[in-house]
């Protein structure tokens, strides 16, 4: 007689804690890798977390990156914020939102410096003559792709059209091209909800179902679950940061000073940056150039070259504009001015991202607590339509700026017609939307290009 003997299936193996030092390790590289965007960054911590360190669970992952699309500011910074502070509290998270964004700040700070120093050198000039078109052809490819993914409907492409010929034909502030699609958008998802469907996000992932150690069924820890104590304290906290700073600087320089005003104004674009960074790019050259002057327009469009070549979220591009504000107004006179730039860009920096830490560490317990995937709403379906408007008209200005670099508003024809830069933009869109190249690979084509061309001339 035989016996047969039934195999038991063998227990999953358990996933170790990870020490907080080893998560900081990681944060920190992640901040000096993370190229390619939002979606390349979601996409890697992705790669990292879930799939090979099985740090957390997919379905966990996706419900963080469900809320952390629906608020205003960079998303894939919040979700590592989010995924730091559920492994490892409020210093986890502000650590790991902070290393996302440092190794950024200190390449911006440097790459400006040299840009402002060695502006008028052939090279350095070539180089910004090819880089211009490409980040030119980039914003139109950032149309067109946010574009096909949002509008689904009639309705949604007229919002967007609308929004273009509000800031193109009447410069409408951004911030009431936001509020009026956020309250259509409310309207008409109550009266015709089909017409408002949000578009897809960043991409599906493949699932893994080996254990994780922030599983779908691990209970959020003591820090997670929400709590009054917990939202006062850390409401507080913000608050009393953005007090003291932004007080340090009214009395230092008055409320008129260039930092006090930075200071105020990159809160308020922390605060409308629904769509991405493309979206608040309007926002920043409407106050950046055209109400404080800190920066030309064609200093805007080298700037966003700069911080499409950095790693980090590309609205990093404020620390530019700040370095390249306080310098342009001798903040600390006219012997400091590498001081000064430093000072703006690190104030752009702070009042950018700090509503984004407050964002994750109040309203990530009450996320924890419902464990439903958060979808976009109506309100944002419409802001959405309404940001590919905006974007389109920032393409709109930039060719217009790299095709005719001596035009004015009252002569916007006046002055030579570039053809050199308008090959280099449709060359560089069929790479990005045909090839799929990646955006610094075409950058760096592109200033090879710029320079070869500058130095036959």
């Amino acid at each position: 007689m035989s016996i047969v003997v039934e195999s038991m299936p063998s227990p999953q193996p358990r996933v170790s804690p990870v020490a907080f030092s080893t998560a900081l390790a990681y944060w920190l590289k992640l901040g000096f890798i993370s190229f390619g965007g939002p979606a390349g960054q979601i996409a890697m911590m992705h790669a990292e977390l879930v799939e090979r360190r099985r740090w957390i669970s997919e379905h966990r992952f996706l419900h963080a990156l469900n809320y952390t699309m629906l608020l205003p500011g960079p998303e894939a910074q919040q979700l590592a914020t989010y995924i730091g502070w559920l492994m490892h509290g409020t210093a986890g998270g502000v650590l790991a939102g902070a290393l996302f964004v440092l190794p950024s700040l200190v390449l911006l700070i440097a790459l400006t410096w040299i840009y402002l120093a060695f502006a008028d050198t052939p090279a350095i000039a070539g180089v910004l003559y090819g880089i211009k078109p490409a980040v030119t052809a980039i914003v139109v490819f950032a149309a067109w792709r946010i574009g096909t993914r949002a509008l689904r409907s009639g309705v949604l492409w007229a919002m967007a059209v609308a929004a273009f010929v509000a800031i193109f034909s009447f410069d409408t502030p951004f911030p009431l091209i936001v509020l009026a699609a956020g309250a259509i958008g409310y309207l008409g998802g109550r009266l015709a909800p089909d017409k408002f469907r949000p578009g897809g996000g960043h991409g599906a992932f493949v699932a893994s179902h080996a254990p994780a150690l922030i599983d779908d069924d691990t209970p959020p820890p003591s820090w997670a679950r929400f709590g009054w104590r917990s939202t006062v304290v850390h409401l507080a906290a913000g608050l009393a940061i953005w007090t003291l700073v932004e007080g340090m600087l009214v009395m230092l320089l008055g409320w008129h000073g260039t930092l006090a005003q930075m200071g105020w104004f990159f809160t308020k674009a922390a605060l409308v940056t629904f769509g991405g960074a493309y979206a608040v790019l309007p926002y920043v050259y409407q106050g950046g150039v055209e109400h404080h002057g800190w920066l030309t327009g064609a200093q805007m469009i080298d700037g966003l070259a700069l911080g499409e070549t950095t790693p980090g979220p590309l609205i990093m591009v404020v620390a530019f504009v700040g370095f390249v504000g306080g310098w342009t107004k001798a903040v600390f006179g006219a012997d400091s001015l590498a001081l000064a730039g430093v000072a703006g860009a690190s104030v752009a920096t702070l009042f950018t991202f700090l509503p984004s830490f407050l964002f994750i560490l109040v309203g990530g317990p009450a996320v924890e607590a419902t464990r439903h995937d958060v979808k976009f709403t109506a309100p944002l379906t419409g802001i959405t339509a309404a940001v590919v408007g905006v974007i389109l008209n920032l393409a709109v200005f930039f060719a217009w700026h790299v095709l005719w670099p001596d035009a004015t508003e009252a002569a916007p024809f006046s002055g030579d017609f570039e053809w050199f830069p308008l090959v280099v933009s449709i060359a560089a869109f069929v790479a990005l939307w045909r090839y799929k190249v990646g955006i610094v690979p075409v950058i760096g084509a592109c200033a090879v290009a710029g320079l070869v061309f500058s130095l036959l001339q």
